[in-house]
């Protein structure tokens, strides 16, 4: 048995390069074209970020997470978390190294439902960075929550009519394609009552009804808009895998992105810890630095721990999946999903305190961090839904105690290591 927390070191070196490239040439992205990330680029962009993504793909990690027949690199979901620690530092990194979300949970299941006209149409430009995507799943009247979604697809002749409303549909204001969950079987189980399906966004009948955003985007101006889908007629073609099968498409695409999505948020924590240590010995106050503070130390302390063992845990998680499967993994999914937005939280929240009115101003990205916690917390439904499954998992492990006493019950216990002492004893005597 061999325990290992090293990583090879010609991937190390990849990682190396890709934490030098993001810091130099990436974030500088963030600050000259802030919140165009998921939009479809300008010439002008374009002239900037097609040489970042050229190099990208020189080094071998270009859309990492897909396999090599599809241009990416075919990483195990273990050097997958590595890698998007780095890329959680800067928004743009994704888009640089063609793993945006929701594009990778979408490209993954255009390439394992999709057909071979729909791959050619649409997963190729996605995987180019040419045209970005929605997923479109959750509703206004019941959330992330499938049990009680409304939006329908009915059939008529080949065609499927779609109508409903989505919510939050994230860079649906920019996207060129939309994949939409629909009931299509409301009598069958949950896992049989819904179906995928692939929408352009210049489809008739597809109308943005209200702009919604973050509360940090402008009213009007924001980029998870309310959909309707207004008698959407849609040809056959447009089903992604089978009729019925939404339920099991959708699944596909969560376990490895939660594992990417956790990753990012410790590269997020990453950088607002060395924003608080830079702070610590950099500001003197009542005489000496701040990193003399007793309660200075305390919250750096306790953020190291932290974000180490939250770090720890995804890398175990992507290894058991790496081991196992995705759907043999659901606990420690779960675990990760909850554990992020706590972590996220204390960090930046202890960041911002030790930067004072700093902390809170439009000067640093702290505040704007802060945020993220919620979305991060709300991605992929909501923590307490992953509390309830990983505690039915965790129970399912135990059986019940046999009889009154629990079965650490000490007079029990006692009674039996007795007799069991007895035993030896007599065994011994009769040997001598």
């Amino acid at each position: 048995m061999s325990w290992d927390f090293s990583t090879p070191p010609e991937y190390q070196a990849k990682l190396d390069w890709a934490a030098e490239f993001v810091r130099t040439k990436v974030e500088p992205l963030d600050l000259v074209y802030p919140h165009l990330h998921y939009t479809p680029p300008s010439p002008e962009i374009r002239r900037v970020i097609d040489p970042l993504k050229a190099e990208v793909r020189a080094h071998g990690l270009w859309a990492a997470h897909l396999t090599p027949e599809l241009g990416g690199g075919g990483r195990g979901q273990l050097e997958l978390g590595l890698l998007n620690e780095i890329l959680g530092r800067s928004l743009w990194a994704p888009v640089i190294f063609g793993t945006q979300a929701p594009d990778t949970g979408n490209a993954e299941i255009l390439a394992h439902y999709g057909t071979a006209e729909q791959k050619d149409k649409y997963l190729q430009p996605l995987l180019n960075g040419e045209i970005f995507s929605c997923y479109s799943m959750t509703e206004p009247q019941g959330g992330s929550d499938p049990g009680v979604f409304i939006t329908a697809a009915t059939r008529d002749g080949d065609d499927w009519i779609l109508d409903g409303y989505k919510f939050f549909s994230s860079n649906a204001t920019t996207a060129s394609l939309y994949i939409v969950l629909a009931v299509t079987a409301p009598d069958q189980p949950l896992k049989n009552r819904m179906s995928m399906f692939l929408v352009p966004a210049d489809t008739p009948g597809v109308v943005l009804e209200r702009r919604s955003g973050t509360a940090a985007e402008p009213p009007d101006e924001g980029t998870h808009p309310l959909v309707h889908y207004d008698h959407v007629r849609l040809p056959a073609d447009s089903l992604l895998g089978e009729a019925g099968s939404g339920f099991l498409v959708a699944q596909t695409r969560l376990g490895g992105g939660r594992v990417h999505h956790a990753m990012r948020t410790v590269g997020l924590c990453n950088r607002a810890f060395d924003m608080m240590c830079e702070r610590a010995i950099s500001r003197s106050t009542k005489g000496s630095l701040l990193a003399e503070k007793g309660a200075v130390q305390t919250m750096i302390a306790d953020s190291w721990a932290q974000i180490t063992q939250f770090r720890l845990m995804v890398l175990y998680t992507a290894w058991l999946i790496d081991q196992r499967t995705t759907a043999g993994t659901r606990k420690e999914i779960a675990a990760i999903k909850i554990t992020a937005p706590t972590v996220l939280h204390d960090v930046v929240m202890r960041a911002i305190q030790i930067h004072g009115a700093l902390g809170i101003s439009n000067e640093l990205p702290l505040w704007e961090w802060l945020q993220q916690v919620f979305v991060v917390g709300f991605s992929d439904g909501p923590a307490e839904i992953h509390r309830i499954t990983m505690a039915r998992q965790i129970l399912a492990e135990y059986a019940p105690a046999e009889g009154l006493w629990p079965s650490e019950h000490l007079p029990a216990r006692r009674a039996e290591a007795a007799a069991a002492v007895a035993a030896m004893l007599a065994d011994a005597l009769a040997e001598t």
